[in-house]
């Protein structure tokens, strides 16, 4: 049974950097190793509809075909990933918008705003500077996956 669009696929897989270096992973003991293990996080393998925008789209494409118990190593490119940075994607906010809130920014650090999530790239006197570019824009990513199972997709009581 291979993996079609439409069908809800269930995945473990290793995503690795260029460099080798590991960013995320389904295995518990994978992430130990790797220094990158999240105490809160839940371990275990990942399910995803394929085909219907639920994965980054090197994904999605790279799992159709694919049968439970297979491994492949996929290459993604941040055409196919979270695509490359964008300028527009980074903006200055007046540094007294942050203390009105009462929060000490810190450069590198995450925060929810009322647009999303963004990371603090530079504090000055009179700004903060803000991207909200994904962390993993302009990456090219190596993902190592092994399908556990796969639940066909329900056909349409409309179609022959």
């Amino acid at each position: 049974m291979k993996v079609e669009k439409g069908d809800f696929v269930v995945f473990n897989y290793v995503g690795r950097f260029e460099n080798g270096e590991i960013f995320d992973t389904t295995y518990e003991d994978i992430a130990k190793e790797a220094g990158i293990y999240v105490e809160d996080r839940t371990y275990g393998p990942l399910g995803a509809n394929v085909g219907v925008g639920e994965l980054i789209p090197g994904m999605d494409e790279a799992l159709i075909g694919m049968e439970i118990g297979e491994k492949k190593t996929i290459v993604v490119p941040p055409e196919k990933g979270y695509g490359m940075p964008r300028d527009d994607l980074i903006i200055e906010v007046p540094i007294e918008e942050f203390e009105k809130a009462g929060i000490e920014p810190v450069e590198g650090a995450y925060i929810m705003t009322d647009s999303g999530i963004a990371r603090i790239t530079a504090i000055t006197e009179e700004n903060v500077t803000l991207d909200f570019n994904h962390p993993l824009a302009g990456k090219t990513l190596t993902f190592e996956v092994e399908i556990v199972d796969i639940e066909k997709a329900k056909p349409e009581s409309d179609e022959s």
